[in-house]
């Protein structure tokens, strides 16, 4: 070997050297960098107060959020009031975690993490996107799988495969950097329905209540006082004392499943009106279709009626028992007209009901007679 290889051979050497030990402190780099995230907040610049509009999707539903008139509203659902605890828990949640772990990871493995973005295939996870009041993006980001955690300890069935800790998050803006928070977000949800506000109406104090269909009365009870002895209003059969209960009951505790957008007729059979008159002077007509294919009703309410203004004193009361129960009641009335006000609030949108819920009330007459004593 001449000089002048030799040279070469140094050379080529020192250039292969150099390489490498460039790439060594590029991964110290890109460790040191990925390290120190650990510990930082995973949404720095976002601000709860900021925020007027969430949208969150997943491969199947979309569910956009909005902030109008210091109200959240659920657009898929014509504006429905949304449930305000649960966007708030949403928001802090976003807003205070931070990273436990993270890791470089290129975009053709984001499927395996859930990670991808929704409509692109298998392995999508669930895109979320905050916006201010002027419709500027404030952050975005997509939660893909959950984190499970083994815990040999716990004896629950569900367990075996370990119990959420976490989740994997992407970022945008993040450069292909996958984090990992120590919430599994549970409360993410794309589905429009699970966002709804869940205050429905409350008819209580039943005096009278009527099941109509095909335009003729099927039934018709009443009772003369509050906890009163229910009785059919036209005679005619002794009532089952239990099913008129059951049915009274069913109008002070209902709740709904979703709200129904554009409602059309030729889903469902025909309907039922059931009619409640209370001993508050208030009146409740509900008109009540279960849908062709089974499952929910449809139901449809509306509220008509004032309370009484004016307590009437009982025999024999004395001065301070009617100051007392002058006190009661107009705090009563204060917060039966604050209802009402809800109530007729919501009386615009037609809602999907539970048939177990609604069986009590649509029985036929039959079915609220009293059996014959053997």
């Amino acid at each position: 070997m001449n000089r002048k290889q030799f040279l070469i051979l140094v050379i080529a050497l020192l250039v292969l050297g150099g390489a490498g030990f460039a790439l060594f402190w590029q991964d110290i780099a890109a460790y040191r960098t990925a390290g120190a995230k650990i510990g930082a907040r995973l949404l720095p610049g976002l601000k709860v107060s900021e925020v007027a509009q969430i949208r969150l999707q997943d491969a199947k539903s979309q569910a956009t959020l909005v902030r109008k008139d210091n109200a959240w509203l659920v657009r898929e659902r014509g504006d429905y009031p949304a449930n305000v605890q649960g966007i708030g828990d949403l928001l802090i949640k976003l807003v205070e975690l931070k990273v436990v772990q993270s890791e470089a990871v290129g975009e053709s493995l984001l499927p395996r993490l859930g990670l991808a973005m929704p409509g692109k295939g298998e392995g999508s996870g669930m895109f979320i996107e905050f916006k201010d009041a002027s419709g500027k993006l404030l952050a975005s980001l997509v939660l893909g799988k959950t984190v499970l955690k083994k815990d040999p300890l716990n004896p629950l069935p569900g367990a075996q495969d370990g119990v959420p800790a976490g989740r994997y998050v992407l970022v945008s803006g993040a450069k292909g950097s996958v984090t990992v928070v120590s919430d599994p977000l549970d409360g993410a949800q794309a589905e429009a329905g699970k966002w709804l506000a869940r205050d429905f109406f409350k008819a209580d104090r039943i005096k009278t209540l009527t099941l109509a269909g095909a335009g003729a009365a099927q039934w018709k009870i009443t009772r003369d006082e509050e906890y009163g002895q229910w009785k059919f209003a036209a005679g005619g059969g002794e009532l089952d004392a239990s099913a008129a209960v059951g049915a009274a009951n069913a109008l002070s505790g209902l709740s709904f499943n979703d709200v129904v957008i554009d409602p059309k007729p030729e889903d469902t059979e025909k309907p039922v009106a059931v009619t409640a008159e209370t001993f508050d002077n208030l009146t409740y007509i509900l008109k009540i279709a279960r849908k062709k294919a089974g499952g929910d009703y449809h139901l449809s309410f509306a509220v008509s009626g004032e309370p009484p203004r004016q307590r009437v004193a009982e025999k024999g009361e004395k001065p301070e028992e009617k100051e007392r129960g002058d006190k009661e009641f107009a705090e009563n009335l204060k917060k039966l007209e604050e209802r009402v006000a809800r109530e007729k609030a919501l009386a615009k949108w037609t809602y999907a009901v539970s048939a177990k819920q609604l069986a009590p009330l649509v029985k036929d007459r039959a079915q609220l007679v009293a059996a014959k004593r053997k």
